[in-house]
């Protein structure tokens, strides 16, 4: 089950804020009242201490509106950070192996291509357009859920992917040879070789399974007006546009920047060695 944590967020800010205004505008008057009335008819013979005592027991906050009134300052800053400005992510697949591996932890610009207004995810404010290269968090056509892959196409562009080579409108990406690797899959690791490639202005490293050849029927695609055609890093172990088609600029989630963080599946402790900006 995927978790909606902007919706959670908003839920309980909005939650803890309910109740603080509710206490200020009602249940903090009938607090006061209380005091009052004891001070005027409560307190005749009391010591100094028994009032001060029975005065605080009077003005005490309900348990849960004093929780709420810790709880909503920092509910309401992280909400606002991680709607606006910049968003924890975890790798979950091996589709951007070498860039990004299984566990790591990184930070997604939220504002990099317009501001969102949270949870709904209209833009309200324009700030630039996803680049040829650059490596993006979005929501695919096909699942309600976050995927990141590499900016390949921009609208209006025509890309072809044929035996393992891509085409962006006609024109042949060129690749370096780098070296042989085992590149990790569901049944195991298999041989491939890795490849450098430079898409607009950002070199990065893709790698491709030497046993799989062409798998999908279709080879070419014309990107429409406000879509992106996005693909994985390890070109034949990645579910991406190839397969689901382009994503709309609707559903763009934020630019991937950073590692900040690497952690193994299962009962490891997490790591800083492979903290680096993502290209």
């Amino acid at each position: 089950m995927n978790i909606d944590f902007s919706l959670v967020l908003f839920v309980l800010v909005a939650f803890c804020g309910f109740l603080w205004a509710l206490d200020s505008m009602l249940i903090k008057k009938s607090r006061t009242e209380a005091v009052d009335n004891y001070r005027r008819t409560g307190s005749k013979g009391k010591s100094e201490e028994e009032i001060n005592r029975a005065v605080a027991d009077l003005s005490q906050e309900p348990l849960v509106i004093e929780y709420a009134k810790s709880f909503f300052p920092v509910l309401l800053i992280v909400f606002l950070l991680r709607s606006f400005l910049v968003e924890p992510f975890q790798i979950p697949t091996g589709s951007m192996i070498p860039t990004l591996e299984v566990g790591d932890f990184i930070l997604v610009n939220k504002y990099a291509y317009g501001v969102r207004l949270p949870v709904i995810g209209t833009k309200i404010l324009d700030v630039d357009d996803p680049k040829r290269g650059e490596v993006m968090v979005f929501i695919p056509p096909h699942e309600d859920k976050y995927y990141i892959k590499r900016v390949i196409g921009l609208p209006g562009d025509t890309i072809r992917y044929e035996e393992k080579n891509l085409y962006i409108n006609g024109q042949l990406i060129d690749k370096q040879y780098v070296g042989d690797i085992e590149v990790p899959t569901g049944i195991g690791p298999l041989s491939g070789k890795a490849y450098s490639e430079t898409l607009g202005e950002v070199p990065h490293t893709t790698q491709y399974i030497d046993a799989v050849g062409q798998r999908r029927t279709r080879t070419t695609w014309v990107i429409p007006s406000g879509h992106y055609f996005m693909m994985g890093d390890n070109r034949d172990n990645s579910a991406d546009s190839r397969e689901w088609g382009a994503v709309p600029e609707k559903d763009i989630v934020g630019k991937a920047v950073a590692v900040w963080m690497h952690k193994e599946p299962g009962l490891s402790l997490p790591t800083f060695s492979r903290n680096q900006l993502i290209h």
